[in-house]
């Protein structure tokens, strides 16, 4: 039952198009002009996309040849992380004025449990506009905010009304929103489950509601019970402004797609001790490595190994990598390597403290 969850009042914020945003900024000529961050090479990737280049359907994570398809006007420019993260830290101290349980989720996005507040406002929709209003006058740049319950409801909600928007959905309004909206809006549902719910008769948040516990199950797994909370409003993940570090990896793309395991052997050693750096600056150690291979067709496999102990030695780490790397044969060419660890000695070091838990009141101020 919704009344029965602990009710708290979440901001979910969300820079509108970040990279590109800051490029625009620090560069005025580019201003009003389609965009993207990336490489526009062979090889090359968006990164971020212009609001001016999503227009032509400009997307983050598509290959530079197709943006420049799309849109023969498109701008690259490299992308300079060392600023971006300026940029976000900076909006991290707008957000620690108001609340200490701020969990980012990336530089451009971050929940903010405003509950309790430093500033004494009960009106959480109050406080995100204030928020968004400070970041445009003391960084340059707009952010869009939902507002709700939990975290789900408001990172939702925070797409509402891109850009430069925020949407409030109070305790009242919950239910029917969830009802009517797009299944592809929900939070965790990608393309291909999208589809796979089309061709099961689920187009909105009210066709995935009429479905019972186990047909969702059955048909999804796992993520049937998710699915199932969800669309009623039942989402219980606290705010924590220590979140843990899960995994840690890097990769490679190559300039030419590789076909033979002799000359990736190269390429993993300098993935691998790119890693190994990383764990020991992050003094974290992990289990499990995994090996992600991407062919030249795009098509993505990952192959896992899980260690008796915890290791972040570069020597280790390569070795295992190798073994993976040999453990069955290649499908195709490969354009992309990379290893991750995961299983890491962070995991059960810090658990969130309860949420005290409170009946919904209609009245309750948003």
């Amino acid at each position: 039952m919704l009344s029965d969850l602990p009710i708290r009042k979440i901001i979910h914020v969300d820079m509108d198009a970040f990279y590109a945003s800051v490029e625009q900024m620090d560069h005025p000529e580019l201003k009003g002009k389609p965009l993207a961050v990336g490489g526009s090479s062979k090889r090359g990737v968006v990164s971020a996309a212009s609001y001016e280049a999503r227009k032509f359907g400009v997307r983050s994570a598509m290959s530079g040849v197709k943006a420049r398809r799309l849109c023969p006007d498109l701008i690259f420019v490299r992308p300079r992380f060392d600023r971006y993260h300026e940029i976000s830290k900076k909006i991290r101290h707008i957000f620690h004025d108001y609340t200490d349980l701020v969990e980012p989720l990336s530089l451009d996005e971050a929940y903010l449990d405003v509950t309790q507040n430093k500033k004494g406002n009960p009106s959480a929709t109050l406080i995100a506009k204030d928020i968004r209003a400070r970041i445009f006058e003391e960084v340059g740049l707009t952010a869009s905010a939902g507002i709700s319950i939990n975290k789900f409801i408001a990172k939702v909600a925070s797409d509402y009304n891109k850009p430069n928007g925020q949407k409030t959905v109070t305790p009242e309004e919950v239910l029917q929103f969830l009802e009517d909206l797009d299944i592809r809006k929900f939070y965790g549902v990608g393309k291909v489950t999208a589809e796979k719910m089309y061709q099961l008769g689920i187009f909105t948040g009210k066709d995935l509601k009429s479905k019972s516990l186990e047909y969702l199950d059955s048909h999804f797994g796992k993520s049937g019970r998710y699915y199932y909370h969800v669309v009623r409003g039942i989402h219980n993940s606290a705010v924590t402004s220590n979140r843990i570090r899960k995994s840690l990896a890097a990769e490679r793309t190559f300039s030419e797609n590789l076909s033979s395991e002799v000359f990736m052997l190269e390429k993993l050693e300098h993935i691998a001790q790119e890693v190994s750096k990383r764990l020991t600056k992050s003094k974290v150690a992990g289990k499990t490595i995994t090996l992600k291979i991407k062919y030249s067709d795009f098509t993505l496999q990952t192959r896992s190994k899980t260690l008796p102990y915890f290791i972040s030695d570069k020597s280790i780490i390569l070795e295992t990598a190798k073994k993976l790397l040999y453990q069955e044969t290649l499908q195709n060419s490969v354009r992309l390597l990379g290893i991750s660890l995961s299983n890491l000695n962070t995991e059960k070091q810090h658990k969130p403290k309860d949420t005290k838990t409170v009946s919904v009141q209609l009245q309750f101020a948003f």
